[in-house]
């Protein structure tokens, strides 16, 4: 008696485990296909960074710049991989850019607010202002809205020159924020001493920077004192040369003034000389005049 209630409880048992596997069969069932539609995304969604960024010059896309510890973007980034999956129905590349990561690409598309949307066709750039739901970036592609917004500038596109500068000093500050951690946690050095070695570095690399320049200023353009001695010759003789007309106007210039006083002093002895004799004359007459009166008396 007491063996078949063990057996029964047994069947009872099995039966019960068989159950609760029929149940949760379902359920593995559809987290493994979950997880291989997870898994998929990544292929919808493409991931651009320093080395492949260029790929977005070629076709047409929409890419968002976003960082791990926005908000804005935790929210955004459930309906951006929703928005991938329709990627290869509208024949648009999706991708996605985190600047926390990607240094350059931030400074090189400027992105002064998280999360940013560009869209891309063909090397033009737009940037996205709409509102940031699925059916909002579906119209956005499928009606071509893109068109009425006015395209980025080419001197300031992702490509230009100033924007490669630009993300070449985005490269640099985080370059110099990482060996700053690196002094301050791994090392152990105080925060003004990492300050102390880097205004250091600044002023050695300037120093070094500007004795370059000045080898190259010289290379480019010699200084005088390494001139060949023909150089001083013909300085000598054009020296020579100006000084020798000078002397010749200035002697010319005193002939000049001697002659004008030459000029002015006979016209005053000239005139001298006629007023003399003009006084003379009167005088003459006025003798002869007194002489003749006295014989008639």
């Amino acid at each position: 008696m007491a063996s078949s209630v063990r057996y029964k409880a047994r069947e009872t048992r099995s039966l019960l485990q068989f159950k609760s596997f029929l149940v949760l069969c379902p359920v593995i069932v559809a987290s493994c296909l979950l997880a291989v539609s997870v898994s998929a995304k990544p292929d919808n969604l493409k991931v651009i960074t320093d080395g492949n960024w260029e790929e977005i010059l070629t076709g047409e896309w929409m890419i968002e710049f976003f960082a791990p510890w926005c908000p804005a973007c935790q929210q955004l980034q459930p309906v951006w991989n929703e928005f991938a999956d329709w990627g290869d129905d509208l024949g648009v590349n999706i991708a996605k850019v985190d600047v926390t990561e990607q240094p350059g690409l931030s400074g090189r598309f400027i992105i002064t607010a998280l999360p940013t949307i560009y869209h891309c066709k063909d090397g033009v750039f737009r940037r996205y202002q709409g509102a940031r739901t699925k059916d909002d970036f579906l119209s956005f592609i499928d009606e071509k809205k893109w068109q009425s917004i006015e395209p980025i500038s080419s001197w300031f596109g992702p490509s230009s020159f100033l924007m490669n500068m630009m993300s070449a000093l985005f490269k640099l500050s985080m370059f110099i924020r990482q060996c700053h951690n690196y002094l301050t946690e791994q090392v152990g050095i105080p925060v003004w001493g990492s300050y102390v070695i880097f205004a250091l570095a600044t002023l050695f690399s300037g120093l070094a920077l500007g004795l370059v320049l000045v080898f190259i200023a010289d290379f480019v353009f010699p200084s005088r004192r390494f001139s060949s001695s023909a150089y001083y010759h013909k300085k000598y003789a054009v020296e020579q040369a100006r000084l020798l007309q000078q002397l010749e106007e200035e002697q010319e210039a005193d002939g000049e003034e001697e002659e004008e006083d030459e000029d002015e002093y006979g016209g005053r002895a000239e005139k001298w000389q006629r007023r003399s004799t003009t006084e003379a004359a009167v005088r003459k007459r006025a003798v002869g005049g007194g002489g003749e009166e006295e014989e008639d008396t």
